[in-house]
Parts: C-alpha cells; structure tokens; sequence
C-alpha cells in the first residue's frame, strides 16, 4: 500500500524553488558574490563625474511671413510652438550639431583619457540636449569629471548657439528680402495682365452685371411669356372667326378681301347700282313682254353694256393679274357686313400671327443671352480671381518688404538663456545606492539564471517525489542518507565479522536509516498478495544507487525481528556482498549452481537469523548460469529453509540478470537514489521492467537528502531520532 506522506506541502511550488536553492545554494552564492563584487568594484573605483545644467527658452520664429517665415506684427513676443510639428525637437540639434561641438571642444581643448582631442561623437555622448515636455525650453547639460568646466562647457554652448541663431535670422532675412526684390516686377506685370484680360472678355462678351443681367433677363423672359400666351389665345380666336365666316360666305379669305376692295370703290358701286336697277326693269318688263318685245331687248343690251363697264371697272380696281369675282358683285348688305367681317378678321388673325412670332424672337434672344450667362460667369470669374490674386499677393509683398526691411536692421534672436548653468557640487555619477542595488539585483538574477541552467541540464532525480512521479510505482520504503561506522560486537556480545562499511540496520538501528529499514520490511510482510512473499530480487536502474546497501540492510532488518533471511548475491559481474560483510568469496552462489559446492558449505552465518551466500568465482556467462533450471531448483529448496530470501541482482539497464531472476521469485523492488540515477535512465529501466513483466512489488529510494526535499517528514523523522521531538 502507498503510503501518503504530506502530498499536499509537497505540491506547493515555493518548497519546490526553495528546495532547487538549498541543493544548489553555493553556486548561486558564488555567482551572486562575483557580479556583485564586480559592479562594487567598478563603482568605488570609478572618478566622480558631474553634470551642468542650463536651459534656453525658445521664441516663435518671427523673421519670414507664411512665403518667407515673417510675422512683424508680433516680431519678438514668447509664443508657444505646440502647433508646431516638433519645432523644439529641431533647435535641440541644432544645439547638439556637429559645428557648435567642434567650436566648444576647440574653445576649452577638451581632452578624451589618452590626452587626445576629444572627439565630436564623445562630446555629444557627454552632452544631452533634450525639450521639457508641456514648455518651449531646451536643457542643455553636459557631464565632465572636472565641474567648473561641465559649467562652462553649456553656458559656451547656450551663448554660440544663441549667436548661430541670430546670424541664422539676419542671413534669412536679407535672402528673404532679396528675393521678394526680384519678384515683385514679375508680380506687378502679372497684376497688368490679368486686369486686361478681365477689360477685354467684358468688352468682347458686352459684360456690365451679369448677375444683375441674368435677373432683369429672367424677369423679362417671364413678361415675355406672359405676352405670347395672351397673343396667341387672341390669335386662335381670331382664326376661328375667320374660319366661320369664311364658311357661311362660301368663299375664301382672298376672295373676300377682293369683295371688300370692290365695295369700297364707289365708281364700282354705281355701275352695279345701275346695273342692278337695269335687271330690275328687266324682270318687270319680261313679265309684261316677251323677250323678243323691243323694250326687254333694249333692256338686254343696257344689262350688257354695264356689265361690260362694271367689268372693266373691276379689272381697273383690282389691278391686272387679278382673278375675275364673276357674279359675286351682286350681293346684299347682309354678305357685303359679312366680308368686310371676315377681312377685318383676317387682318386681325395675320397681325397676331405677326406679333406672336416677334414675341417668340424676342423670348428665343433672352434665353439665348441667359444660357451663355453661366459660360461668361465662369470666365469672369477665373479672370476676376486671378486679378484678385495677383493683387493681394502684390500688396502682401509689399508689406512683408517692409516687415523684413525692419527686421534685417534688429538685433533679435529666437533664443535666450532661461537659466545659466552653475558649478555642481553632488557628482551624477558614480550612484554608489544605485550602483549597488543593480549589482545586486543583477547578481541575484544571474545566480537564479544560473541555478535553472544547472536545473536544465541536470536530468538526474532529486527527490522522493520525483522518483515517484517518474517511475509510478509503490513506495515502500524511503532511506535518508547516513555515514555508515564499524561496530566490533553485537548486544550478545558475540563478535561479528563486518566490513568497514556496517549496516545502518546493525550500526546505528535507533538512527532514521534504521528505522527506515525497519519501515521496509514491514511494508514487505504486509504486502497483499496471493501468496507469501518467499524470494525476492533487489536491483536498480543504474550502478551506485545503493542496492547491494539496501539489500544487506533489509536482510538485517529482517533477522533483528526474528525472521529468518537468506541474502544471496546475485551479482556475479560486480559482488559486493562480500564486502560489506568481510567474508570470503571463494566458495559462493557459482559453485552451488555448478554442482561443486552444496548449499550448506557455501552459506556463511553473520548474524542470528541471517545467512548470507556470496557470488563466488565469476563464471564465463554470468547470464546462462543464472538462467537455469539449477538456479530455478536452488531457489524452491531454500525456499522452505528460509522465511525470505534476497537476491541482490546487477543493474537493469546494463544486463539482464535482475529480468531473468525477477520472473523466477516473487517479485522485484527496485532501488533508486536521487543525484544519481537520471530520468531517461529511470525511464528505460522502466520500460524494461513492463517489457518482461516483472511483478514489481515498488520502489525504495535510498540516499534521500533531508535538506533537498521539500516536505517536513524527513526533518521531522530526523529529529524524532535524535530526541528533537519528544512523542
């Protein structure tokens, strides 16, 4: 069963770190002592430097206009520049420029620690100009080792960059003038033409006010509208009349017009009186007489003779080329009021027609004249405009002649110093409080760095719940590390045949490796299983964990309970059994497999209850000797000699052995010590160990390091054996 030792203080990942420091705590101490030492040095031994601090108050620029950069009406007074696209950031280099840093290291032959010119790039290291935020002021500060000369050395900057800056606005100012000089005759003749061509175009173009025209054009056409439909409703009535008459007459209007001129011709008019008046006798008389009576035939000719006049009469007063009326003449008042009605309305219907087309030349002439209005408009507007322009720039350049006239004969900068810089008295550097708290800030992070590094590279398991975690199997026991001392007797008093390195279990059973012991043999005895526990094989994952240790200890353990335990050493590449307990490996595992020694002569007693077989000779296959059916028949005879039986076999990722013993016993516990065995070789002998499939009864780790792990049990366990903690 796992035993569940403080799970949860051990997931705390502050234990965790703080165990990771403990294990590597002399490195980190090393590293940490070195950086800081280091950056201590340096600080005590360097010189003191200080640092002068002027600073110059910028004004907004005033000797050029929105063409040259002038504004006289305000020349000389403090206005912000925020407005500005970083005005302040440019005069910062222009006071850190290259020119003003030669000036200034020539003036006070500044010298670099070689006793050589000081270099422009090291004198703008020393020097930084930069703008404070919110104002138009440039500090201007300087570090030297040497304080009245870093005081001197920006109070000289402040003054030539000053004198750069006025000389900077005189020469701008004479460029400014000299140019607007030769531009103002091109300006003014630009000025002449363009008034001529606006002359020209309203001359050509018969342009007064086209606004006031397009109006009075509008207001004319509607009046000319207005007529028109009147005129033409007159019309329409006017040929309807025409039309009437023109029917009820049964002639045309030419006919017509020819009646009326004949009624109104009195010579006309009498003849056909008289005529009338003849055909008048002549109808009476033909009533009386016959037509061949003397009387109706000189009425006859009468009739003729004045229709002949009447003709003729006619001919003359219609003219020739004229048509002939024919009878029309004879007409009564009735038809003569109704042709003259008709002519009238004829001559009304062609002077409306008359009139309603002069209204629709004149209408037609206006809309002609108000559609070219916009077309003059555009012309008389670019034309107007570039007249305007040209005359405001004229009068601007004018004025801004003056402005610079009077500029170029001030003496006016853009700059003045705010704030003079004065001889330092506290060095800047170096910062001994901060210098200090760097180095060991910086030391602390190195030696953090340096401890993930090592933790990086180290894949080694470091703790009891690492191993855990890796391997997955059951923790049976957990032995902390202990010196191991020579003890010459046991409590009977009998002497005992130990090496130099004696059991813990023996040597000190009332130390926490003792008990730990003690702990694993009865996690053993009670492991549930289908069948006692009779043999049982101890290996490791790697050499040097301390399996042949373990196994000695447990086999002790088991014999001071009364148990009584065989230990046999299965190691036949490397024994180590031997050893431990100063016995002789001349006769051992190897003969009694191979028939040449029985069991009886081989064991060797060390201790009440416990026996212990060594490995003997080393034989040519170590392998072929344990897997065999003798080894398989040794094993079930002691079996029923001895309450369990330990086999301490060589490591599993190197040979075989452990896999091959492990399926013949009851089970295999495996030995693993942090600091010595890795991940990937945990990981392959557990692979090892499913691949065969071992019934691993779990895992012992030995050599546990109080200090490295992160749990109170094995401190607590400690003091509770040394009599810290009292039960």
């Amino acid at each position: 069963m796992e035993t569940n030792y403080t799970e949860s203080s051990e997931s705390i990942n502050f234990q965790k770190y703080w165990s990771v420091v403990r294990r590597r705590w002399l490195t980190a101490t090393g590293v940490f002592t070195l950086v800081f030492g280091s950056v201590a040095t340096f600080t005590f031994l360097q010189q003191p430097s200080y640092e002068a601090i002027g600073k110059v108050l910028l004004k907004r620029k005033d000797s050029i206009s929105s063409l040259t950069g002038l504004g006289g009406e305000n020349r000389g007074e403090l206005q912000s520049l925020a407005l500005e696209k970083d005005p302040i950031d440019t005069e910062a280099e222009v006071v850190a420029s290259a020119p003003l840093a030669q000036q200034t290291i020539k003036a006070f032959d500044l010298r670099d620690k070689d006793n050589e010119p000081l270099t422009v790039d090291d004198f703008l290291r020393k020097l930084t100009v930069k703008s404070i935020r919110g104002a138009d002021v440039l500090k201007v500060s300087y570090i030297d080792k040497n304080p009245a000369r870093s005081a001197a050395v920006v109070n000289f900057l402040m003054k030539s960059y000053m004198q750069n800056n006025l000389y900077s606005n005189r020469a701008e100012a004479v460029a400014a003038r000299k140019f607007i000089e030769a531009q103002l005759p091109k300006i003014e003749n630009t000025v002449r033409r363009s008034d001529a061509a606006l002359r020209k175009f309203k001359e050509a173009n018969k342009v007064v006010a086209l606004k006031e025209e397009a109006q009075s054009a509008i207001t004319v056409i509607a009046d000319l509208e207005n007529q028109g439909a009147r005129a033409q409703a007159e019309l329409d009535d006017a040929a309807a009349r025409s039309s009437a008459l023109r029917s009820r007459l049964g002639m045309s209007s030419q006919d017509a017009m020819i009646l009326g001129s004949i009624s109104q011709s009195p010579a006309v008019q009498r003849a056909l009186e008289e005529l009338q008046k003849v055909q008048g006798d002549i109808a009476i008389q033909s009533a009386r007489y016959s037509e061949n009576h003397p009387t109706v035939v000189n009425l006859r000719s009468k009739e003729a003779a004045l229709k002949s006049l009447l003709k003729g009469r006619v001919k003359g007063v219609l003219g020739k080329g004229k048509q002939d009326i024919g009878d029309n003449l004879q007409v009564g008042e009735l038809r003569i009021k109704m042709t003259e009605d008709l002519v009238k309305s004829e001559v009304d219907r062609l002077g409306l027609a008359s009139r309603v087309a002069a209204l629709e030349g004149r209408q037609a002439s206006y809309k002609n004249r108000v559609s070219d209005i916009p077309r003059l408009e555009q012309g008389e507007r670019e034309l107007t405009r570039g007249l305007e322009v040209s005359q405001n720039t004229y009068e601007l350049m004018l004025k801004k002649l003056q402005e610079i006239q009077v500029t170029e004969n001030q003496n006016i900068g853009n700059a003045r110093v705010l704030e003079t810089a004065i001889i330092p008295e506290i060095p800047v550097s170096p910062k001994i409080p901060l210098n200090l708290a760097a180095g060991a800030f910086l030391g602390g992070i190195l030696a953090l760095g340096t401890i993930s590094i090592l933790e990086a590279r180290d894949k080694s398991i470091k703790t009891v719940k690492e191993a855990r975690q890796l391997l997955g199997y059951t923790l049976l026991g957990a032995i902390p590390a202990s010196e191991y001392k020579a003890l010459p007797a046991d409590t009977s008093g009998a002497s005992l045949p130990l090496g130099s390195r004696t059991p813990a279990a023996i040597a000190s059973p009332q130390s926490p490796a003792g008990g730990a012991y003690r702990m694993l043999q009865a996690n053993l005895r009670f492991m549930r299983s289908e069948k006692d526990l009779k043999t049982v094989v101890i290996s490791s994952s790697v050499p040097r964990e301390g399996k042949s240790t373990v196994a000695a200890n447990l086999a002790a353990a088991l014999a001071q309970v009364g148990r009584r335990a065989l230990l046999i050493d299965a190691d036949l590449h490397r024994p180590r059994q031997h050893e431990i307990w100063n016995l002789s490996n001349r006769i051992g595992l190897s003969e009694v497999i191979m028939g040449q020694a029985t069991t009886e002569v081989a064991v060797q007693q060390v201790m009440p209850y416990l026996d212990v077989l060594t490995s003997g000779t080393q034989p040519p296959s170590p392998l072929a000797l344990l897997d065999s059916e003798a080894m398989s028949f040794f094993l079930e005879q002691v079996s029923e000699i001895y309450d369990l039986i330990i086999l301490d076999t060589p490591p599993l990722v190197f040979e075989a052995d452990a896999t091959i013993l492990g399926k013949m016993c009851d089970g295999l516990l495996l030995v693993v010590r942090p600091g010595v065995v890795d991940s990937v070789s945990g990981a392959m002998a557990k692979e090892f160990l499913e691949q065969s499939g071992q019934n691993v009864l779990g895992q012992v780790v030995n050599g546990v390091i109080v200090e490295n792990e992160p749990s109170a049990y094995y401190r607590q366990a400690g003091s509770y054996y040394t009599g810290g903690v009292r039960s």
